[in-house]
């Protein structure tokens, strides 16, 4: 089935980049809340100003879906400037956390947490960006074992390219991304136990080829841009990714959470509008792929987000029809 042919979650906001939980039961999405906008679309990216974050919760999927509303607000957090992009949840002994990205006032993006009791929020934000995150697009994941992790990065208007030497060089930023050899690793950085900040050092998310090497810059059908996330699946890892520029959604497979990686192949072809962003979830039995287009209003900043069944093969290779 075509994207295009899959309804909207809702269609009271526009919503993208959708990250799906089950907590308690229940399924719960936590995505980004597009906003109308006269700025023109740019490899910058800022078309994309969204203020705040709505919460999104249902029983079934296609079932009814309810809107709880604004769970956190730009102007509730501290240290961020503007542009609130793609978000992702987790939960440790009782407590929910919602990890975002957002350019402080200097314009660089960081990774923010807020804390709730309740899976839906409100969300209360720590007055300052996680030390030593920087980029987009955190995807977090709590494993097993109880240890968590978070995913993280996303090239041209996610600033990756700039922290090649590990401090923000704005110099480096008009490369958009690696010109050659390698392609840009995506990040990962183990939580600590309050899911407040990083335990140890970030480190870099390889993915090989089919031949054991590093994806190369060049390989833009394959090679990392954004949109990072995390799951499990017979007790291999999932790290699955957008394209950007070619727009696909792909999957590489490893061991273990922080790698390394070696490229699986293609969840989804090219959607409507130029962004893909996605999750992936295992509810009552079925797995599901979470995922946006630009259906609902033909404009790449005002997209919605959609649901489908997704399925593995003996090899688990994931396929969205079935063997």
């Amino acid at each position: 089935m075509a994207s295009t042919d899959i309804k909207p979650l809702v269609t009271h906001i526009f919503t993208a980049d959708p990250s799906a939980h089950v907590f308690s039961g229940k399924l719960y999405v936590y995505p980004s809340h597009d906003v109308s906008t006269d700025i023109k679309d740019n490899d910058n990216g800022d078309q994309y100003a969204m203020n705040d974050y709505h919460v999104l919760s249902m029983e079934e999927v296609g079932g009814p879906v309810t809107d709880h509303g604004v769970a956190l607000a730009l102007e509730d957090i501290p240290w961020a400037g503007k542009q609130l992009w793609a978000p992702d949840a987790a939960t440790r002994d009782g407590k929910y956390y919602l990890f975002f990205p957002a350019r402080d006032k200097e314009g660089v993006f960081r990774i923010g947490v807020a804390v709730s009791d309740v899976p839906e929020g409100p969300f209360k934000p720590e007055p300052k960006p996680i030390e030593g995150s920087f980029s987009i697009d955190p995807a977090s994941f709590v494993d097993d074992d109880g240890e968590a992790y978070l995913y993280f990065g996303g090239i041209w208007g996610g600033q990756l390219q700039c922290w090649t030497s590990g401090k923000f060089d704005k110099d480096a930023y008009s490369s958009m991304e690696a010109q050659s050899g390698n392609a840009l690793y995506p990040k990962v950085a183990k939580l600590s136990k309050d899911m407040l900040s990083f335990d140890g050092g970030v480190q870099n998310v390889v993915i090989f080829d089919e031949e054991g090497q590093p994806l190369a810059a060049s390989d833009h059908d394959r090679r990392f841009f954004e949109a990072a996330w995390m799951h499990k699946y017979n007790g291999k890892y999932y790290f699955s990714y957008s394209t950007g520029d070619t727009h696909y959604l792909c999957y590489a497979v490893g061991d273990n959470p922080i790698g390394p990686f070696t490229y699986g192949g293609r969840i989804l072809e090219p959607v409507q509008g130029w962004t893909t962003h996605h999750s992936i979830v295992e509810y009552k039995g079925k797995w599901y792929l979470f995922h946006h287009d630009t259906s609902l209003s033909g404009k790449n900043h005002l997209r919605c987000v959609k649901a489908t069944e997704i399925f593995y093969n003996k090899d688990g290779e994931i396929k969205v029809t079935p063997s």
